[in-house]
């Protein structure tokens, strides 16, 4: 990653001149930035420390996760406590077992297709985008049995389409910013080493977001362009809930200490989900 990151840092820093060569004094340079383009994005996604997650538990089904899940003798069933993350077996660090995984940073990639117009030295636009990032994020709660019960989630697709506005001093480099809505498909999973209950997951999975950052972009005679940009991106993810029932009696569905027969309903504690890209852009202008 980090010999990514200083060959990119120095492609940029000698694009100008570069860009100046390649030209040799032709004046198609000065058509500067209006126009179509269509091309791609490629980079690494790195998510924000959440080692403060949880999950949460609704147990008498009233809408409401600030219950406490409770052992025959009344004890928290969850005491072992939780982690920001997955992990292998029924085990967590507070009882023993092995520490939790951390969370995955990635790749990833997309195509994209836009419109520019510029005035003077003011280029405004419109970009919209398609592609996949392999980030996955999970939360995984540890019971006293032992058992563990993680809750996971990754990107099956992203789109986007946002307004971008930027200046370039010489109609060949342009530095911009960006922002608009997001929308794309989380995948959710579920899994526990609990065999004595029975856990059912519902919500919907497209869902909303925002995306907004910043580059620069670098021409090359008269079609060709690339350049470095940062986006940040954010899904509020809050409507994922695992039903969790089986037999009467267990702490899931124990209706003699605040419970009910019903079962309970878990989530996660944090509601969004976020990341930020770093990534190389490439684009081919009509």
């Amino acid at each position: 990653m980090k010999a990514y990151l200083l060959a990119a840092a120095a492609l940029l820093a000698a694009t100008p001149a570069l860009a100046q060569e390649m030209s040799n004094g032709d004046p198609s340079v000065s058509k500067g930035f209006s126009g179509i383009y269509v091309g791609g994005t490629g980079g690494y996604d790195v998510q924000p420390n959440d080692g403060g997650s949880r999950i949460l538990f609704d147990r008498n089904l009233d809408g409401n996760f600030n219950d406490t899940v409770l052992n025959a003798a009344g004890a928290n069933a969850f005491g072992p406590g939780f982690c920001g993350g997955g992990v292998s077996g029924s085990l967590g660090p507070n009882n023993g077992g092995n520490g939790c995984r951390k969370d995955r940073d990635s790749w990833a990639y997309y195509g994209r297709v836009g419109i520019d117009q510029q005035m003077g030295a003011l280029v405004v636009g419109v970009v919209g985008e398609f592609g996949k990032s392999e980030i996955n994020d999970s939360v995984t709660g540890f019971s006293g049995t032992p058992a563990s019960y993680t809750m996971y989630r990754d990107i099956a697709w992203e789109a986007g389409i946002r307004a971008r506005a930027g200046f370039t001093p010489n109609n060949s480099t342009l530095f911009y910013g960006t922002f608009g809505p997001g929308y794309a498909r989380i995948n959710r999973e579920f899994s526990t080493t609990n065999t004595a209950n029975t856990f059912t997951g519902r919500g919907d999975r497209n869902q909303f977001g925002i995306q907004g950052g910043g580059g620069i972009e670098q021409r090359f005679g008269d079609h060709f362009s690339i350049g470095m940009e940062y986006l940040y991106h954010q899904y509020r993810d809050d409507d994922y809930r695992v039903r969790v029932g089986g037999p009467a009696g267990t702490p899931f569905t124990n209706a003699a200490n605040g419970g009910t027969v019903n079962g309970t309903d878990l989530r996660r504690s944090d509601q969004q989900f976020r990341w930020h890209s770093l990534r190389a852009t490439a684009a081919f202008r009509f």
